[in-house]
């Protein structure tokens, strides 16, 4: 049985001197890729370009990235302060062409803050690099003080919960003014806390209290009501 012949368009001559250059070219193009790979020299990883730090938005995604050489291909870790991160939802391991690699961080926490750390080996032996990650988030109340009822005399205690990255600013209001401390009423700012303290609770201390935190990101707020006996 005699072969069909091809559809119109789809014969192909080998003596096209078109064809030919063309063949030469793709000839000429893995000739050279053989030889870069095979010109590659084998040893340990090195690290061409080093990571950068990052700044990551609370909620948002952050990507540390790394160009390295290694010939075999490199195995590739990824640690914060020392822990291993495992691939997956938060932690992403990306290899984006031959000789980059990079982690991307998501869902951006207070907690994600910190150095993070590359290690690249081989056969031949293992290199690293480093960078952190800093956080910015806004100023947040995340638990404010509750309602108090005491006696006159007695100590009165008002703790709020704060967070924010920069650290906020701390005020403490009364009745919408600014407290002005003293011996007797006065307040502390710790990382992740606020406290106003009154000494010898008197009538004139009732009232609504009010905790404001504020940094360049945003400002919180919240109340909470003292009573005396």
């Amino acid at each position: 049985m005699s072969k069909s012949a091809p559809p119109p368009g789809f014969t192909l001559n080998i003596n096209d001197p078109q064809i030919q250059e063309a063949a030469i070219r793709i000839q000429a193009s893995y000739r050279g890729h053989r030889s870069r790979k095979e010109l590659r020299e084998k040893g340990p990883p090195r690290i061409l370009q080093d990571l950068k730090d990052v700044v990551l938005l609370e909620g948002s995604a952050a990507k540390l990235v790394c160009r390295v050489s290694a010939f075999p291909d490199p195995f590739i870790v990824w640690s914060k302060n020392g822990q291993q991160l495992k691939d997956g939802p938060k932690y992403r391991y990306v290899f984006e062409d031959p000789d980059v690699v990079a982690l991307v961080v998501r869902d951006g926490l207070l907690d994600d803050l910190g150095r993070y750390t590359v290690t690249i080996k081989n056969p031949f032996g293992q290199t690293s690099g480093s960078a952190c990650i800093l956080v910015e988030a806004p100023a947040k109340v995340s638990k404010g003080p509750g309602n108090v009822a005491a006696k006159k005399g007695a100590t009165v205690v008002l703790k709020a919960e704060i967070s924010g990255e920069p650290p906020p600013d701390v005020a403490w209001l009364k009745d919408g003014d600014d407290i002005e401390e003293d011996d007797r009423v006065f307040y502390d700012i710790e990382d992740t806390n606020t406290i106003l303290t009154i000494k010898s609770a008197r009538a004139s201390d009732a009232g609504k209290y009010e905790v404001f935190v504020e940094n360049s990101l945003g400002t919180d707020q919240s109340f909470a009501r003292v009573s005396l006996l």
